[in-house]
């Protein structure tokens, strides 16, 4: 179970330095090739299932698991049967 509320994840995200909180979420099974963001990330995954490739190490993320992504790192995502939502926090 993911812990703390989203007001919560925003209210530390923005004190971390972060300048954009948001909910994502991804439709069932949906897979995400090799792409990059303009912004670091910080997320917490809330509902579902997801696996996040980096280079060759993937990780399985199931609620209440967290990641960070530096801007402009090329990565991968893939989605479980019912999709996924997370709290995703941006610096831009």
């Amino acid at each position: 179970m993911a812990s703390g509320t989203f007001a919560e994840f925003q209210a530390q995200a923005l004190a971390e330095g972060f300048d954009e909180v948001l909910e994502r979420s991804w439709p069932a099974d949906a897979v995400l090739d090799a792409h990059t963001h303009p912004f670091a990330v910080k997320a917490r995954v809330v509902r579902g299932e997801m696996w996040l490739t980096v280079g060759d190490d993937t990780r399985h993320l199931k609620v209440g698991d967290s990641f960070e992504l530096a801007r402009d790192v090329a990565h991968a995502e893939r989605y479980g049967n019912i999709g996924a939502t997370y709290w995703v926090a941006r610096r831009n």
